[in-house]
């Protein structure tokens, strides 16, 4: 079994640096595959509301045997209404079978609407209660971040976005690690693209006696965010737990952040203007 290095928040919260993402892995065979998960030494599970999957989540976690597991769910943006986004973490709480959910998160911060404050004061009172035990955001801009400090004084432990080497974050994650806040990265390996027919990625992991993968994996670890890859097989499960073990230098560091483009992202998604519901 894998041990993952682990990483530490402004407030204290410790995360392994490479977690486990549950988007998709629904109902009984997604229970078993997340518990194959488990198994090989994930400890940190990555779901949420909208993923219809927490009551799977939930399961796999209390099958295993594993001590110290971080269970994950997030906030949708229809409920960002204070009353409703306590209802929504006491519904989540309930669908896992858990006490508590370990780490929850706003889901998008759907500037139009404009109730993500409103939904992180719910979060912070949720917490309160015992609900959750820590609490974060996704898809934040540092704008956003500045505001629920300025609002409420409580900073988010965690905010997860997307980021892989075609929209590598750097000035998001530069913003993040300077407060405490750790990174999450979401779809690290691309989604549906070229990017690990990358030459440059091809070439670096030919080097270093890995797949194409891990050493995005890695490259990501190694800038200080965290990315949460789904896998249902045995085999890419233990492939991308494998990066953990993958060293990179600089310049291959440098040479994969090189492959970032302006319009990197996958579907076009900027939280400053996305809505998420």
């Amino acid at each position: 079994m894998t041990t993952i290095p682990t990483t530490t928040s402004h407030s204290g919260l410790t995360l392994p640096v490479l977690g486990f993402g549950t988007y998709k892995l629904n109902g009984a065979t997604g229970v078993e595959a997340i518990g194959r998960a488990l198994e090989k030494g994930y400890t940190l599970l990555d779901s949420a509301f909208n993923y219809e999957n927490e009551g799977a989540v939930g399961r796999a976690a209390r099958l295993s045997r594993r001590d110290h597991l971080v269970v994950t769910s997030k906030l949708p943006g229809r409920h960002h209404a204070y009353d409703e986004a306590i209802a929504t973490v006491e519904e989540s709480v309930y669908r896992t079978g858990l006490d508590a959910i370990d780490l929850y998160l706003i889901h998008w911060p759907n500037p139009e609407v404009d109730r993500y404050v409103e939904a992180w004061r719910a979060l912070i009172d949720a917490r309160e209660r015992g609900l959750v035990r820590a609490i974060g955001v996704c898809n934040f801009l540092p704008e956003h971040l500045e505001r629920l400090e300025r609002e409420t004084g409580v900073l988010p432990d965690v905010n997860q976005v997307e980021l892989h080497p075609y929209f590598p974050q750097t000035e998001q994650l530069a913003f993040d690690r300077e407060r405490g806040i750790i990174t999450e990265a979401w779809s690290p390996l691309g989604r549906g693209n070229d990017l690990l027919a990358e030459p440059v990625i091809r070439q670096i992991a030919s080097d270093v006696g890995a797949t194409p993968g891990q050493v995005v994996l890695a490259w990501g670890i190694a800038r200080g965010a965290l990315p949460l890859p789904k896998a249902a097989s045995d085999e890419r499960q233990l492939e991308n737990l494998g990066a953990v073990d993958v060293e990179l230098n600089d310049d291959q560091i440098a040479a994969i952040t090189g492959l970032g483009r302006a319009d990197g992202r996958i579907a076009d998604q900027d939280p400053a203007v996305y809505q998420e519901f």
